[in-house]
């Protein structure tokens, strides 16, 4: 049940953005497309009641659980930033706006920190979120399933780190140094 939840999460989440977008370029209601923009982040906290009634009803926590706080923690960290990606796209196609250009070289690689820092962001909420249910639901048979995920947690920061260091030392070329 949860995992259908999160699905439905999702989809509302991207529904909640593709709208405000289709709001704000297509059908010129700027006023609109804010408020769907803003409906957004209700989804997380919706997500997040829902995963905590569902354990504190007796539940036994899965991996679905675990995916769900995982699945905040990134759309909370990302969230602004996959919504101005978008934007800035719907603004290129929809207003003639110029698109956005590729970075490379130091500035690839201080985008590349930006995202090592929200990836720490996005494990922390989630490693509080998982934290929080094991301590609020007080039964560790329950929540073994979520403690496993505090080891992929580590991981997930470690490539997104190990990737800006990466960028770091060997800098991404443009496309006419690559080509030249």
């Amino acid at each position: 049940m949860i995992l259908g939840l999160i699905i439905a999460c999702e989809v509302a989440f991207w529904a909640a953005i593709l709208g405000g977008l289709f709001a704000r370029y297509v059908a010129g209601r700027p006023r609109l497309g804010v408020v769907l923009l803003l409906a957004a982040p209700a989804v997380d906290v919706i997500l997040l009641v829902l995963v905590a009634v569902d354990l504190l009803g007796g539940g036994t926590a899965s991996w679905h659980h675990g995916l769900a706080a995982l699945y905040i923690g990134i759309s909370v960290a990302y969230g602004h930033r996959m919504i101005a990606w978008a934007d800035a796209k719907f603004a290129t196609r929809f207003r003639g706006a110029p698109p956005r250009p590729k970075l490379t070289g130091v500035a690839y690689a201080v985008a590349c920190w930006k995202d090592a820092a929200r990836t720490l962001l996005a494990v922390a909420i989630s490693a509080a979120i998982l934290g929080g249910l094991i301590v609020v639901v007080g039964n560790g048979a329950r929540t073994e399933e979520l403690r496993g995920f505090f080891p992929l947690l580590g991981v997930i920061l470690t490539i997104d780190v190990l990737w800006a260091v990466s960028y770091t030392i060997w800098p991404k070329k443009s496309v006419k140094a690559a080509n030249g």
